[in-house]
């Protein structure tokens, strides 16, 4: 059987995953509650996003969701635990997964620097355009103003002795 995911969803009381798919086969809309046991406000978002995934009872339904995006609902329901309302919820869930072009990713630390890479690569792949896509142009040319300035950059200029 083919499921496709149309929304993903969290209920707080009584703590729950919400999913809303189409069958493939019937093109009925149906909605499934799966009912969170065993968490609490010290577990592991990411292990119970992962039990999730790979539970084989719920394994059809969420094969086509994304780990990210369950590991989200299960922040909102730890933060929910801890007191946290929902609007402060979702702004840490934004501040710890997203990118910030002005920070030092030198300074992380290992697992920091995965989970920015992680981010990087799940945004990638959705802004790819890949040639199957409608608006995939093989070859893209694009004019840039050049009555703007352009900023110099010390790296590229030769010494004074006329070496690189």
């Amino acid at each position: 059987m083919a499921y496709v995911p149309k929304k993903c969803g969290v209920k707080f009381k009584p703590p729950a995953i919400v999913l809303i798919y189409e069958d493939e086969n019937t093109k009925k809309t149906r909605q499934r509650m799966i009912p969170v046991r065993n968490f609490s406000k010290f577990s592991d978002c990411g292990q119970a996003a992962e039990q999730m995934k790979n539970n084989p009872r719920h394994q059809v339904y969420f094969d086509r969701v994304s780990q990210q995006q369950l590991q989200k609902l299960y922040q909102l329901l730890r933060d929910s635990l801890n007191g946290l309302s929902l609007n402060q919820s979702l702004e840490t869930f934004l501040k710890e997964n997203s990118i910030n072009p002005e920070e030092d990713l030198n300074k992380l630390d290992d697992n920091e620097l995965a989970k920015k890479k992680k981010i990087m690569d799940e945004l990638f792949e959705k802004n790819q355009r890949k040639p199957s896509d409608p608006k995939f142009v093989y070859d893209l040319e694009v004019d840039f103003p050049e009555d703007e300035q352009i900023e110099s950059c010390g790296w590229d200029d030769e010494d004074q002795d006329g070496e690189f």
